[in-house]
């Protein structure tokens, strides 16, 4: 009884240090975030980067020369992707101050037409709570924060090049490092090949979304269909409200457009619907399985976490950093109860090699353990 005792007085103390160690770490991110968000950005690129090199070694291709030659490949797609990319905003740039003026003008004119029908509306009240002169000064804000990532691309890429090269070696150093390291070099495969798996396939359908968007607006004459394009593929990595933002700035522009108008509009935002209702709730979840998905409510407060502590790339990274954290409490029996917490709440058994049932197991591994 006393050892009993002791055990539960201690259960307090374990839980005030452990979130004290929390929010030490959590402060100690958002202070460093200039640091850090860099170096998270190079290492998913770089997790993602492993695929295609692993495949050109299976290929017989030495380890050195893969690495270069996918480096090569994905920067030559990379610049093509953004020179069109800056030449598309550049132009957005440069029509904006008209798009201003006709979303203004519009948006009165929706308030008058409300105003005749009855409704009491005070036009010059709503008129001054969104004033075109304070949007538009938000806009080089927007515009020096994209700057600033863009700048940061050229770091990003230094890191991408260093740890490809430095994967090549990892695995020897960890055995050297470590007394007995077969437990840890299995939760570490274990993990690598699930975060790789799922960056992999989060990608591909950020991809798809991204094409199908670009297709859609081309389809509709929506003006700078590659620019929106390119939104959809960045935001379809924001959980909930990723696709309904990415929806709003074409949308706007093509009702406004001289070309489009209010039928455009809405044939465009049934696109965007359409799209990402069958590629987010119909292919996503059944290539990734329930297993690697995530609550609601943790999608939705990982996207404020992040965002707080990382600011705009925190919110696009937001998923894929609490996916990030799942795995890795996933691939340790210790902490594994947590990860079931942060997931969705459905529960899927099966064996292992040694017999022993693992809940939670994406589809490829339960392939594997057939």
């Amino acid at each position: 009884m006393p050892m009993d005792d002791e055990a539960s007085r201690s259960v307090p103390l374990n839980l005030t240090l452990a979130l004290a160690a929390l929010v030490i770490i959590v402060a100690g991110m958002r202070a460093g975030s200039s640091l850090l968000v860099p170096l998270l950005l190079s290492i998913f690129i770089t997790v993602v980067c492993t695929a295609p090199v692993l495949w050109l070694q299976r290929l017989g291709m030495g380890p050195r020369l893969a690495v270069w030659l996918t480096l090569v490949v994905i920067g030559g797609l990379l610049s093509l992707l953004g020179l069109l990319l800056v030449n598309s905003f550049g132009t957005f740039v440069d029509a904006l101050p008209g798009i201003e003026q006709k979303l203004y003008a519009y948006y009165l004119g929706m308030l008058d037409r409300l105003a005749s029908m009855g409704l009491a509306i005070d036009t010059n009240r709503l008129a001054e709570m969104i004033d075109a002169e304070q949007f538009g000064s938000r806009i080089p804000a927007l515009i020096g924060e994209l700057g600033n990532l863009l700048m940061q691309s050229i770091v990003v890429a230094l890191l991408v090049v260093f740890l490809l090269f430095e994967t090549l070696n990892f695995r020897n150093k960890l055995s050297h490092a470590l007394a007995n390291p077969a437990p840890s070099l299995r939760r570490v495969r274990q993990f690598s090949l699930t975060l790789k798996r799922y960056l992999a396939v989060k990608t591909l359908i950020s991809l798809a979304t991204g094409l199908l968007v670009w297709l859609a607006c081309l389809l509709v004459g929506a003006d700078f269909p590659l620019l929106w394009g390119v939104l959809a593929f960045a935001l379809n990595y924001i959980p909930n409200i990723g696709s309904a933002i990415a929806a709003i700035p074409p949308v706007l522009l093509l009702l406004v457009s001289p070309d489009g108008g209010l039928l455009p509009a809405l044939m465009l935002a049934a696109a965007y619907l359409a799209i990402n209702f069958v590629l987010g709730n119909l292919v996503e979840p059944k290539v990734m399985g329930r297993a690697l998905g995530l609550s609601t409510f943790v999608a939705f407060l990982s996207l404020v976490v992040w965002g707080w502590i990382f600011g705009a790339v925190g919110m696009l990274l937001s998923v894929v950093l609490t996916m990030t954290l799942k795995i890795a409490l996933d691939s340790h029996p210790q902490t594994r109860w947590i990860a079931h917490l942060l997931g969705p709440g459905e529960r899927i058994l099966v064996e292992d090699e040694e017999g022993v049932e693992v809940a939670d197991r994406p589809p490829w591994e339960r392939r594997d353990t057939e």
